[in-house]
């Protein structure tokens, strides 16, 4: 195999993001593999194939299903809202696409099971299926983890894991396709809480058994937004229009979980957090010591070594810039940052080695129904005055 002709579904933001990570990821990486960017797929005609003509694509088109039907189609990546992800994910897997899915895998618990489902059809045919938690990619966060099951931290009493955001603190932000449940699924728990859970999961190699939550909607109507309005990175571009609608979503959900091991996390997610941009963070603590990461500050992890002599404890930063570091090697000298852009390179990198080498790339769809299953467990909480509801069994999480 020399190409993998690949097709995007969406074109929004996280479909900048995905172009820019198809793009470069074979300029920077030595894949067994190449992409090509074939064609990316919306609805608005003009509109897709200005996407097409700025980020790098072939060709555009606008219908999915002709799309995935094409014999020159080996990869679909989908960045499409959530309400259309089960639809499409699984007429592509039956079409022996591999797929590239952005989180969270789905709307509901249902049509993730049904997404997992096909994936493990799909893998005893060789086509394989990931899930987009890029997070999981920062070179920190995969360090991090890395230094978790060299046992730094020792036995894991417990876990803070927050994602913070304030672009919905105006309450005349119009209201876009995100604050819609028929179209999110949820709000701040769905969107950015989902990152918080499945980095938990990932870098303590533990999954949640349990939770208590309470979730809010502190706007509950807003503007609609005008014609020419779209969502950008931070909210929506263009302004608002006539008349006002109601948000179905959350727009902060706070709870406590436990894990299989007994150990206890706290976990928060707001798009009301004033001042904070895109804080995505975890701290966690144990017998021997603790580590903790920060998005808005990605290139370095703090690291408390309990064991040191007492005159010399206290949280150090390791700069996670050193080509030993993951992914790291490829890129700059040491001491030259990475940023955001640069997770998507990795996420292609390893989706692609994956598809030629034969082996399954993590998250996978298990992985990502074991964050819907969470998220579900959250929100039938807070509907039940924060009881303390278990998440159902599932296909343990894949530390990678």
């Amino acid at each position: 195999m020399t190409r993998l002709r690949v097709a995007m579904i969406g074109y929004g933001f996280m479909g900048a993001a995905h172009s820019q990570g198809w793009r470069t990821a074979p300029r920077v990486f030595d894949l067994p593999a190449e992409p090509e960017m074939a064609v990316v797929v919306g609805r608005n005609s003009e509109a897709v194939a200005a996407a097409a003509k700025k980020w790098g694509w072939a060709e555009s088109a606008t219908d999915w299903r002709e799309v995935i039907a094409r014999d020159d189609i080996d990869v679909v990546d989908i960045v499409t809202p959530g309400d259309s992800h089960a639809e499409i994910a699984i007429a592509a897997l039956e079409a022996g696409k591999h797929v590239l899915c952005e989180k969270p895998l789905a709307n509901t618990v249902a049509e993730a099971e049904a997404m997992a489902e096909a994936a493990e059809r799909a893998a005893a045919r060789g086509i394989r299926a990931m899930v987009g938690f890029t997070y999981r990619r920062v070179p920190a966060v995969t360090f991090l983890r890395n230094l978790i099951s060299e046992g730094a931290v020792g036995t894991i009493n417990h876990v803070r894991a927050s994602y913070r955001q304030d672009w919905l603190v105006d309450p005349e932000m119009p209201l876009a396709w995100r604050l819609q449940k028929e179209h999110a699924g949820s709000g701040a728990l769905g969107d950015i809480g989902a990152h918080a859970i499945d980095l938990a999961q990932f870098v303590t190699g533990l999954n949640l058994e349990k939770v208590s939550g309470v979730m809010d909607t502190i706007v509950k109507e807003r503007p609609l937004p005008d014609a020419g309005s779209g969502l950008s990175g931070a909210g929506l571009s263009g302004g608002a229009g006539a008349g006002y609608g109601q948000v179905t979503v959350d727009d902060i959900a706070i709870f406590t979980g436990r894990f299989e091991t007994g150990a206890l996390a706290s976990f928060e997610a707001s798009r009301f957090a004033t001042g904070r941009k895109n804080a995505l963070a975890i701290e966690v603590s144990g017998d021997r010591g603790a580590l903790a990461f920060d998005l808005e500050d990605l290139n370095s992890v703090q690291f408390y070594d309990r064991t040191a002599p007492a005159d010399r404890q206290g949280f150090r930063k390791i700069l996670v810039t050193e080509a030993e570091h993951p992914y790291v090697a490829a890129w700059w000298p040491a001491g030259h940052m990475l940023g955001y852009e640069h997770g998507f390179s990795h996420q292609v990198k390893d989706l692609v080695e994956g598809i030629v080498g034969g082996t399954d790339p993590h998250p996978s769809f298990a992985d990502g129904l074991r964050v819907q299953r969470v998220l579900d467990a959250v929100e039938r909480s807070s509907n039940n005055d924060s009881a303390w509801t278990g998440v159902a069994a599932g296909v343990p999480v894949l530390a990678g």
